[in-house]
């Protein structure tokens, strides 16, 4: 018999629709309790299509600084994942390039809307 995981997702919404809470679970990863999250980027390779298929979801308290290290976290992650399955070391560490320099971008950007 072949073995299963799931990783479940909920949203609760507001009365316009929009994401209050989010919260996750996957019980065969070690997080068996529902846990809350701000944000989530889910992306499926349709194989029929050959198309990449995502949904991307936020709640209305994730704050811009948050929403910049989430994106920061997520393209050094996808650099990894990416030289994991591909073994091209230097495209990965392009990617790895980009994300640093969209860091300080990001950065630069929050000191200047502080003033």
């Amino acid at each position: 018999m072949q073995k299963g995981s799931t990783i479940q997702l909920d949203v609760q919404l507001d009365e316009q629709k929009v994401p209050e809470k989010i919260f996750w679970q996957a019980a065969e990863g070690g997080v068996v309790n529902p846990t809350e999250a701000k944000a989530f980027l889910l992306s499926i390779w349709d194989k029929n299509e050959s198309a990449c298929l995502r949904i991307d979801l936020w709640t209305k308290k994730m704050m811009i600084d948050e929403m910049n290290d989430f994106f920061f976290q997520t393209l050094m992650t996808m650099a990894d994942t990416y030289e994991r399955a591909t073994n091209q070391k230097e495209l990965a560490s392009d990617m790895r390039e980009f994300g640093r320099n969209l860091k300080t971008k990001m950065e630069e950007e929050m000191k200047k809307n502080q003033l």
